[in-house]
C-alpha cells in the first residue's frame, strides 16, 4: 500500500477531546462510571454508530484489534474507511436490513491502521437509546480461525487435485448420510456423474446400505483397509482392489476416502495361469497313464502271445472231432478279445504301430457311412456335412476308423431312444497367440473332424475324466471305458488335439484338429491274399528273446513252418552263438525292448558278421528305437505282439523277401 494510502487510512490522532457527545453532534447517553468501565474493557470490540451519522464510537478493545492507541484517535473515522473492498461492497445491503430489525451475524475483514488486514466477527443489530437509534457492533477477532479456514481449504483444494489427477477410480462419501462429495474423473469414467446418489446407488445399483459395508471397521481408525471388488455391469465385467479410510473432512465429519485399483488384467492373468497350470496338470496326468497303459499292454502282449499260440497248436494237433476243441476256440476268442482291449491301450499311450499315408478326409469319412449308418441303428438319424476346404490329412486310415466308430458308439450310448449324430468336417488355423492360451496346441494349419449327438451331456467333473482308461458312466458290462482313451491316443500321436463341449442336457461335441497335409495322395496299398500260412524255403532264422515263455511259442511256431531256428535268450548271447554258427543265417528276429541291448543295437553288430542278414522286430508296443511316434522307420519290419501264427509266418515271409 502506498503511502497516500497508508495516509487515508490512519490519520494523525487528533486531539484528546473529553465529552459525552459524538462528533456529529448526537448526545452521548449518560452512563455510571462502572458502566464506562466494563464497556471499555470488554474482551469483545464494540462499535456503536447513529443511523444517521457516519461517525464511529468505539471501545478500547476495538481499538486496540485495529492498531490504535486508544478509542478517541478513531473517532473521525467512517465505517467504510476500516472495511477491506470484500466487506465494502456488502455494507449497503447489511446497514438496511439492521435498519429493518434484523439481527445479523457475519464476518468481515477490516484494515488496520498500518494497513494491514485481518477478519472480525460481527453480531450486529440496531439499539434504541434515550430515543436515539444506533447500530450496535459486537467483534471478535477471528483472523487466527480464517487463516486456519483457509489453510485447510486450500489443502482440501490441493488434496482434491491430487485425487482428481490418479489413474485410479477415487470417491469421498459422508460415512453418516453415504453423500458422495467428491469422485474423480476415472471414477465419472466408469460410473458417470454421481449427481445426488448415495455411494451405494452410485456404485452398486443398490436401494440400500451395502450388506458388507465396511463404513463400522473404519470409522475412527484412519488407517487403511482393502479388499477385493467385483464390478460388473451390462457393458463391463472389472476387479478391482479397493482401499479405503476414514478421514477427516473441513467441515469438521468424518468422511470415507476410497481408492479402487483396477487388478483386472491381473486378475485375468491369475485365471489364465491358473487354467494353464490345469492343463499342464491334466496333461501331465494323461502322460503318467499312458506310460503306465503301454508297460501294462507290453507285459500282457507277452502272456497273451503265450496264451494264443498254444492254444492255436493245440487245435492243430487235435482231430476235428475233438471236444476239446471247442474248448480251446473259446481259450482262443477269449485270448483274441484281451488282445483287442491292449491294442486299444497301446492307441491311448500312443504306442501302436501304424502305417500313415495322405487322405483326403472328406473321401476317408463318406467310406465309412454305411457302416456307421449300421453301427448306431435305425433309430438315429446320422447326419454328413462335409467342409468344401477340409483338406487331407497324413494319417494311418484304420485310426480315422476307430476314431469315428468310437465317437460314433459313445454319441450313441448316450441318446435314449431317437436322436441324432452329426459328423462334420472343415479347417482351422491357429496362431501363437491362441496357442500360448492353450497349453497343448500348435499354430499351424489343421484340417477339423468334429462329431456331436443330441444326447444327454455330460457334466464337469465327467468332463475332466472322459479320456483315462477304464472310466465310463455306462453300466457294468455296457462298455469298457477304452473308447475315448483310444481317440484321444490316435489323436496325440498324429500331432493334433481334441476339445470336448458338453452341458447336461445338451448333447455333446467332439472337435478334433489334425495336422493339415500339403502332400500329395498316395495309392492305397494291395491288399494280401488270405490263404494258408507261408511255409519256410529252407532259412536259418536267430531268435532273441529275453521272455522264456515267448521265446519257446515262438520257436515251436517257427519250427512247424519248416524252419531252423537258433535260439538266443539275450542279445550277448545272439551275437556269440552267430559267430559260432557255421552256416548262413538269413533272419535276425528279435525282440525290440531288452536288457544290455535292444534290438536295433543288436543287429547292427550282427550285421558286421551277415551284411546280407534281413531283420524282423517284435515288441507289444512300438518302441522309439525302431519307431517316432509310432510310425516305424523307413525299411524296418515289425511284428506286434501278441500275434498268431499265421501273421508270424506272414511277416517272416515279407521280411526275408523285402516285400
Amino acid at each position: 500500500m502506498t503511502e497516500q494510502k497508508k495516509a487515508k487510512k490512519a490519520p494523525a490522532s487528533p486531539k484528546p477531546v473529553k465529552r459525552t457527545t459524538s462528533p456529529a453532534g448526537t448526545t452521548m447517553p449518560q452512563s455510571e462510571e462502572k458502566c464506562r468501565i466494563i464497556f471499555d474493557e470488554a474482551a469483545e470490540g464494540i462499535v456503536l454508530m447513529p443511523i444517521n451519522g457516519t461517525t464511529l464510537w468505539v471501545n478500547k478493545t476495538f481499538a486496540r484489534m485495529h492498531g490504535y492507541e486508544s478509542p478517541e484517535e478513531m473517532l473521525h473515522l467512517r465505517l467504510n474507511d476500516l472495511d477491506a473492498p470484500g466487506t465494502a461492497a456488502l455494507a449497503p445491503d447489511r446497514l438496511q436490513r439492521l435498519i429493518a430489525g434484523e439481527t445479523l451475524n457475519f464476518d468481515v475483514e477490516h484494515y488496520r491502521k498500518d494497513g494491514s488486514t485481518f477478519f472480525l466477527n460481527v453480531s450486529c443489530k440496531v439499539v434504541e437509546i434515550e430515543g436515539e437509534r444506533y447500530f450496535l457492533g459486537l467483534h471478535q477477532d477471528i483472523t487466527d480461525r480464517k487463516r486456519a479456514e483457509e489453510s485447510l481449504r486450500r489443502g482440501h483444494d490441493s488434496l482434491l487435485a491430487i485425487f482428481g489427477g490418479i489413474d485410479e477410480p477415487v470417491y469421498v462419501a459422508d460415512m453418516d448420510t453415504h453423500e458422495v462429495l467428491f469422485v474423480n474423473r476415472v471414477a465419472e469414467t466408469l460410473w458417470g456423474v454421481p449427481g445426488d446418489r448415495k455411494c451405494y446407488e452410485y456404485l452398486q445399483n443398490r436401494n440400500a446400505p451395502c450388506p458388507f459395508c465396511t463404513n463400522d471397521k473404519i470409522r475412527g481408525e484412519y488407517r487403511d483397509r482393502s479388499y477385493i471388488w467385483e464390478f460388473q455391469n451390462e457393458r463391463t465385467q472389472r476387479w478391482f482392489r479397493c482401499i479405503d479410510k476414514a478421514i477427516p473432512w473441513p467441515d469438521g465429519r468424518t468422511v470415507r476416502y476410497e481408492m479402487a485399483i483396477d487388478i483386472t488384467d491381473r486378475k485375468k492373468a491369475e485365471e489364465e495361469r491358473e487354467k494353464l497350470r490345469d492343463q499342464l496338470a491334466q496333461a501331465q496326468k494323461m502322460e503318467s497313464i499312458g506310460r503306465l497303459a503301454g508297460g501294462i499292454a507290453h507285459d500282457f502282449n507277452n502272456m497273451l502271445s503265450v496264451i494264443l499260440g498254444h492254444a492255436e497248436m493245440a487245435q492243430d494237433r487235435l482231430k476235428p472231432d475233438d471236444p476239446l476243441r471247442a474248448d480251446l476256440r473259446k481259450i482262443h476268442r477269449a485270448a483274441e478279445r484281451s488282445a483287442d482291449l491292449t491294442r486299444q491301450l497301446l492307441a491311448f499311450a500312443r504306442k501302436q504301430t501304424v502305417a500313415p499315408r495322405v487322405l483326403d478326409l472328406n473321401a476317408t469319412v463318406a467310406g465309412m457311412l454305411d457302416m456307421l449308418k449300421r453301427l448306431i441303428g435305425e433309430d438315429i438319424d446320422l447326419a454328413w456335412m462335409p467342409g468344401a476346404d477340409a483338406g487331407r490329412v497324413r494319417m494311418d486310415p484304420s485310426q480315422i476308423d476307430q476314431i469315428l466308430a468310437n465317437l460314433c458308439v459313445n454319441a450313441r450310448d448316450a441318446i435314449a431312444d431317437t436322436g441324432k449324430i452329426t459328423i462334420e468336417t472343415g479347417s482351422a488355423r491357429f496362431d501363437e497367440k491362441y496357442c500360448a492360451a492353450h497349453h497343448d496346441y500348435k499354430k499351424g494349419d489343421y484340417v477339423l473332424l468334429a462329431v456331436s449327438d443330441s444326447g444327454c451331456g455330460m457334466d464337469a467333473d465327467t468332463l475332466s475324466r472322459i479320456f483315462e482308461p477304464f472310466f465310463t458312466t455306462k453300466e457294468r458290462g455296457k462298455g469298457t471305458g477304452l473308447g475315448l482313451s483310444t481317440v484321444y491316443g490316435i489323436v496325440r500321436q498324429n500331432c493334433g488335439f481334441i476339445n470336448v463341449y458338453s452341458e447336461p442336457g445338451r448333447g455333446t461335441t467332439f472337435r478334433i484338429y489334425l495336422p493339415r497335409s500339403t502332400e500329395q495322395i498316395a495309392a492305397a496299398p494291395a491288399k494280401k491274399e488270405s490263404g494258408d500260412a507261408p511255409k519256410s524255403s529252407g532259412e536259418t532264422i536267430l531268435l532273441v528273446e529275453d521272455e522264456p515263455m515267448i521265446r519257446d511259442i515262438t520257436r515251436k511256431m517257427l519250427d512247424i513252418l519248416g524252419y531252423r531256428v537258433v535260439v538266443a535268450a539275450t542279445p550277448g548271447e545272439a551275437i556269440r552263438l552267430a559267430r559260432e554258427h557255421a552256416g548262413t543265417i538269413h533272419l535276425l528276429l528279435t525282440d525290440v525292448v531288452m536288457p544290455e541291448m535292444n534290438g536295433r543295437e543288436l543287429a547292427r553288430n550282427l550285421l558286421s558278421l551277415y551284411p546280407d542278414l534281413k531283420r524282423l522286430f517284435m515288441s507289444g508296443y512300438t518302441a522309439n528305437v525302431i519307431a517316432h511316434h509310432g510310425v516305424l522307420d523307413p525299411g524296418v519290419h515289425f511284428l506286434q505282439k501278441p500275434f498268431s501264427m499265421n501273421d508270424l509266418a506272414h511277416k517272416v515271409r515279407e521280411a526275408l523277401t523285402g516285400s
